[in-house]
């Protein structure tokens, strides 16, 4: 009995070795660390001037109809995490909407073309999701462009730094309040007609930070705390109406919230710290957004997904 207890242990140290080989051989094909200092002076920032820009296409991927003939909508969907989620929608065979500030025009385009290529029609849709008055015009057009709505991505957001309470003012807490939290209750709102027709789903994106918190992003950590909490409670609002609502915490993945709002010194430590020893790239995230949306996740709701690069935090 003791040599089958050894033979066993030796062979799952085998198998996790070689796992970890694999992971870290795989890891060392993206980039290390972001090269050379480099800032952005509005937000969310613009992800054609990011170096190197992110890898938002995973080549390997290969749609499966997961998500054939729906209709989604994908705030932020012009660059980083949104972006990568509109290809691989657009790969399992859905039609993509993407609400995006107009100053993001030209991530835009170029995320319209990359849906477009996939065969799939992608809407524009440029505006504030700050707006209800906006939010709401994005469902209407959705829907009338597409004939109906099945998913809804809230992921926009934005994030200031700031060292201290004391230097966030009321303008900047409205701010990051109404586009962070607010704007998913306007999607919400107007999309519930709709996806009570499809029996659709929720994808709300939060954070790490709402998690672990985060000293200098203490606003926009607080909004994702309350995205968590708006997640639960609207899965257990919906569920009778067969709408599922989960949502995906990111860690440190390399997007264009982070030049645009760090200091240099951050910007190229970020993502060093994680336990995979690097930042994240969209596309790791992005096939989350893609079970949650899919009849491979029909029994979660109110839950929450950690592509966060090895980071242990409550569930």
């Amino acid at each position: 009995m003791e040599q089958v207890k050894e033979l066993g242990s030796a062979l799952a140290d085998k198998v996790s070795n070689a796992l970890y080989t694999g992971i870290k051989a795989e890891s060392d094909s993206y980039p290390q660390k972001v090269s050379g200092s480099q800032q952005q002076s509005e937000q969310p920032g613009l992800e054609h001037e990011m170096t190197p820009e992110p890898i938002y296409d995973a080549e390997y991927y290969k749609g499966s109809g997961k998500l054939q003939d729906q209709a989604a909508i994908i705030t932020g969907g012009d660059s980083g995490i949104g972006r990568s989620v509109s290809i691989l929608y657009a790969r399992e065979g859905a039609d993509v909407a993407i609400v995006y500030l107009p100053r993001e025009q030209k991530d835009a385009e170029k995320t319209k073309t990359l849906v477009e290529k996939e065969g799939r029609r992608c809407l524009l849709l440029p505006g504030d999701v700050a707006s209800s008055a906006f939010c709401k015009e994005c469902v209407d057009r959705t829907v009338q462009e597409f004939g109906k709505l099945n998913i809804l991505v809230n992921n926009a957001a934005l994030q200031f730094y700031q060292e201290s309470v004391a230097d966030i003012t009321d303008e900047q807490l409205e701010r990051t309040f109404r586009v962070n939290i607010f704007a998913h209750f306007y999607f919400a709102r107007s999309a519930l007609p709709h996806l009570e027709k499809t029996k659709g789903c929720i994808i709300n994106t939060t954070s790490v930070t709402m998690f672990k918190g985060k000293d200098c992003l203490l606003d926009y950590s607080s909004t994702k705390g309350a995205i968590t909490a708006f997640t639960r409670s609207l899965s257990q609002q919906l569920a009778d109406k067969g709408i599922r609502v989960n949502g995906v915490a990111p860690g440190p993945i390399w997007t264009p919230l982070i030049p645009s709002s760090f200091p240099t010194k951050n910007v190229e430590e970020f993502g060093q710290h994680s336990a995979i020893g690097r930042p994240g790239q969209p596309f790791e995230c992005a096939t989350a957004y893609v079970f949650l949306a899919s009849k491979d996740s029909s029994y979660f709701s109110g839950q929450i997904l950690h592509p966060n690069g090895g980071a242990v935090v409550n569930a």
